[in-house]
């Protein structure tokens, strides 16, 4: 956690500390077949919440990744296709390896949550001493 951040409300993570945390993603030699954007999603309050958007390049759909409600824990939508698409073997594998990577970037965004949410309750029971 950065000392100029501010500290996280509940299980929300803003724009620029998703398209942080997915830059730090790729600079770990992950590649992104699709696209890979953070967009600016607004939570219930109104507040900046962030939404990573993972194109996918051998399928009609996109991928988002976002923390499940109410908990820290982070989940991957699937969108619906727009229509059936016959692939190859190889296109197929290659379908494969995009879901193996936007798991692990799911994996890796709950990881760094856990950890802000772990550092950010040191930081304020640090302050009350």
């Amino acid at each position: 956690m950065r000392v100029d951040e501010p500290l996280p409300q509940g299980p929300y993570r803003s724009r620029a500390l998703l398209e942080q945390w997915v830059q730090e993603f790729r600079e770990q030699g992950h590649s992104i077949a699709g696209g890979l954007d953070v967009a600016l999603q607004d939570g219930s309050d109104g507040g900046d919440t962030g939404l990573v958007i993972v194109h996918l390049e051998n399928e009609y759909a996109d991928i988002y990744l976002q923390p499940r409600q109410g908990d820290p824990f982070w989940e991957a939508t699937l969108t619906s296709r727009l229509r059936d698409r016959p692939l190859t073997p190889y296109q197929l594998a290659a379908l494969a390896s995009e879901l193996v990577v936007a798991g692990n970037l799911c994996t890796f965004l709950q990881f760094k949550s856990l950890d802000w949410d772990r550092a950010a309750g040191a930081s304020q029971r640090l302050r009350r001493v």
